[in-house]
């Protein structure tokens, strides 16, 4: 929505169904319908499809479908993420391999899918969400932790591949967002299992925790401004880097 506002035309996919490994409700096809609607009423073309990151050939379709139906791509948000952890003792395979194949292998194959048409154009602006997560460990998350560091250093490692042909790639660490990812029943039961039904309310003592600013759970409209600014004119010069939007627990970082 951001960028529609700012005057994109948007291309849209999601892989609108659950995943079981997953405890709480991905987006779903009403959702992907609702994000269309909401783009095409800033006047704005919106195309939407079905697609799995986790496959580099859906990816590849819809890269081409939008160079057909756009003749351009300048924008890249690799932003698929889905959030599960155990401890290492008990987690499994099918779980690292959800977790690291939508939100480190996804970011790859997405790149990998535009790079093509933006060295072409001699332009492209690439934005991949890590996380603070990607910056520091918590227990229980090592999927998600361990993808999320490895979008940063494949974020600075691509940036380097395609600096030479006008294309800068960043990446944002956002922290406790305002989405489903932290507004599920799931999240407050891995939190405080000591509780037979917790809420959202009764683990924002933790989630406050990790940030330092006194805000435990931030807008996704933060995130939205830290993008639009990575993929404008002020950025230009401005490649490898990781724009932290997360209350203040980067000044925790030793770097």
């Amino acid at each position: 929505m951001a960028l529609a506002r700012e005057g994109a035309d948007i291309v849209l996919l999601d892989r609108c169904a659950d995943i079981k490994t997953v405890g709480y409700p991905l987006s779903s096809d009403a959702d992907l319908a609702e994000s269309v609607a909401l783009v095409e009423a800033e006047d704005r073309r919106c195309l939407a499809r079905q697609a799995d990151v986790r496959d580099p050939e859906q990816i590849q379709a819809v890269v081409d479908e939008a160079v057909s139906e756009f003749g351009r791509i300048d924008i890249l948000l690799a932003n698929a993420g889905i959030s599960a952890g155990l401890p290492i003792q008990i987690a499994t395979a099918q779980q690292w391999d959800d977790v690291v194949g939508t939100n480190l292998s996804g970011v790859f194959h997405s790149m990998r899918a535009v790079a093509p048409v933006m060295i072409k154009q001699r332009y492209g602006r690439i934005v991949a969400t890590s996380s603070m997560m990607g910056r520091f460990a918590t227990p229980s998350m090592a999927p998600y932790v361990a993808s999320k560091w490895g979008v940063i250093g494949l974020v600075k490692c691509v940036a380097q591949d395609l600096a030479a042909f006008g294309i800068t790639v960043n990446a944002v660490a956002p922290g406790n967002i305002d989405t489903p990812m932290i507004n599920n029943d799931w999240l407050p039961k891995q939190i405080r299992p000591d509780l037979d039904r917790p809420t959202l309310a009764d683990v924002l003592p933790f989630l406050g925790a990790l940030h330092v600013q006194p805000d435990p759970v931030l807008p996704a409209s933060d995130v939205s401004a830290a993008i639009v600014f990575l993929v404008g004119p002020g950025a230009t010069h401005m490649t490898g880097a990781v724009l932290d939007v997360s209350a203040g627990a980067s000044a925790r970082f030793t770097a």
